[in-house]
């Protein structure tokens, strides 16, 4: 009877801890994998305030008669272009990331041709419309830096977890994938050359 008892008292031991270590792991690899919805949504959310003040700034810009239509119609089409591109925040891929960033960039690209070309226009430059939604995309810009770090930052722990052993034999069990990284635009390792 007593070697009966101390057999079973192992047995439930084994098993307790067999089940810690996999839940207990997999539980960690559910919470760090739930941050990273959260953190794509502030991505998001800071991509579609900039994409809401491009309407503004065209139409501010389309009052001044020589300006360059192509430029404007390249601001919208990138605009267009980039809120076509969705992504899943429960299974981000690096490649759909990597699409979403080029969509992206082509907005930036848009935009940065539509400033300066607006440099040639005094008095387009001292619109206060202009100016005001000038500063905002400015500030925008920033934000979307930040929410990208943020969101890489959340990402970081949750990809070194599965990767680790023993978690990513788990994880591939479990079904857990690596997610993608914001990087820097091809080309922005160079620092931009000036001459005077």
């Amino acid at each position: 009877m007593k070697k009966t008892l101390i057999i079973i008292g192992v047995i439930l031991l084994v098993v307790f801890i067999l089940y810690s270590f996999f839940a207990g792991r997999y539980n960690k690899m559910v919470t760090l994998q739930e941050e990273i919805p959260k953190a794509w949504a502030d991505v998001e959310a800071q991509y579609q305030r900039r994409a809401d003040l491009i309407p503004n700034l065209v139409n501010t810009v389309k009052g001044y008669a020589n300006f360059e239509q192509e430029t404007l119609t390249k601001v919208i089409e990138a605009r267009a272009s980039a809120t076509q591109v969705k992504i899943d925040p429960s299974n981000i891929t690096p490649e759909d990331l990597q699409k979403f960033q080029q969509a992206q960039s082509g907005v930036s690209s848009a935009l940065g041709r539509l400033l300066a070309v607006a440099e040639s226009y005094p008095e387009l430059k001292a619109n206060q419309n202009f100016l005001d939604l000038q500063a905002q995309l400015e500030g925008t810009e920033n934000r979307i830096t930040v929410a990208r770090t943020r969101f890489n930052e959340v990402v970081q722990p949750y990809n070194v977890y599965i990767k680790t052993f023993p978690n990513n034999t788990l994880a591939g069990m479990y079904g857990f994938s690596a997610k993608g990284y914001f990087e820097a635009d091809k080309g922005a390792e160079k620092a931009p050359e000036v001459k005077f």
